[in-house]
């Protein structure tokens, strides 16, 4: 894959730019060492800046480890109890990470939106394409919850909210992954959205489900059948495969006896505007009190927390 590719190349350049950094610095506290000269001395302060900031990157590359942290993610967004004010939050949410992937050089495409009743979004699912876009957001899988005043109750009351995000690596061909097709039903139907907003209007929006597992994809992003449909196969191949992983680590947590979270209960963030400002990460303890910035798309501290949390 050119991404993958593309992304070794960057930490082998890396890694032979430190050791050229290091030589650098030993040579130069060699020679200060020598004369004690001060214009060497300078010189050797700054190669040795140089080469922790190089360190402190490759720390942070070291931090994406996993087989698939390089690749594209697959985000879908959910509202959960709370009628329109949860649908809301889902749109509240999408903006966020739309505004986090917009800072990180990514590249958001929706594939899929159910609008709300009233307002909001009841559901979306968006290709986020980038360096590191799956590394980065898996850390957002899970639980998300808003407490604030309501801007949908008359009587202003305090409300609370939950929202599930998530997110899947988009995977390419997989050897080990054969789709039959008599295993899948395809359906066509009109899209609907909020205008031009998010999707295009067409008659050939596509769901395709594979019967064996009961997994459902859809995708109306595109303007012809053809391609909407090539697009939501490749929504099912990602989730396919995510579900073959998932039930091997199963599998392995089992022989091992061990305890796992089940996702969907999984709480693993609060956002509070009401009565103080807080958005608390509950896996890592990690709280910022300006809200407005972690709407805005800040979050990569909840991000980098979570992934140290698991090296």
């Amino acid at each position: 894959m050119l991404q993958d590719a593309a992304q070794l190349k960057e930490e082998v350049d890396l890694y032979s730019g430190m050791e050229k950094d290091l030589e650098n610095a030993e040579l130069l506290l060699e020679l200060y060492a020598e004369s004690g000269d001060a214009g060497l001395g300078a010189e050797l302060e700054s190669s040795v800046g140089m080469l922790t900031v190089a360190l402190d990157r490759w720390e942070q590359e070291n931090l994406f480890s996993g087989p698939y942290d390089r690749r594209n993610a697959l985000v879908s967004l959910h509202a959960g109890a709370g009628g329109t004010e949860a649908q809301d939050w889902v749109e509240m949410l999408f903006r966020m990470y739309g505004r986090w992937a917009q800072e990180h050089n990514c590249k958001v495409e929706v594939l899929d939106l159910l609008p709300g009743d009233e307002a909001g979004v009841k559901s979306i699912t968006a290709l986020v394409s980038g360096p590191m876009a799956y590394g980065n957001l898996k850390a957002e899988r899970g639980v998300h919850r808003l407490v604030r005043i309501s801007p949908f109750d008359a009587s202003g009351r305090r409300h609370t909210s939950f929202a599930s995000v998530d997110v899947i690596p988009e995977v390419e061909e997989d050897a080990d992954l054969e789709i039959d097709p008599d295993d899948l039903r395809i359906d066509t139907y009109r899209a609907s959205g909020h205008g031009g907003q998010y999707i295009n209007k067409t008659d050939s929006a596509v769901r395709i489900t594979h019967l064996p597992t009961n997994t459902v994809v859809q995708c109306q992003s595109e303007r012809s059948q053809l391609s909407n449909r090539l697009q939501a196969m490749k929504v099912l191949r990602s989730r396919l495969h995510e579900l073959k992983m998932r039930e091997q680590d199963e599998k392995m947590a089992n022989l091992r006896g061990e305890q796992r979270e089940i996702a969907w209960g999984s709480q693993i963030r609060s956002y509070t505007f009401e009565p103080y400002t807080l958005v608390k990460d509950h896996r890592t303890g990690v709280e910022i009190g300006n809200v407005q910035a972690v709407m805005n798309g800040g979050i990569d501290p909840f991000i980098e927390a979570y992934l140290r949390s698991v090296m």
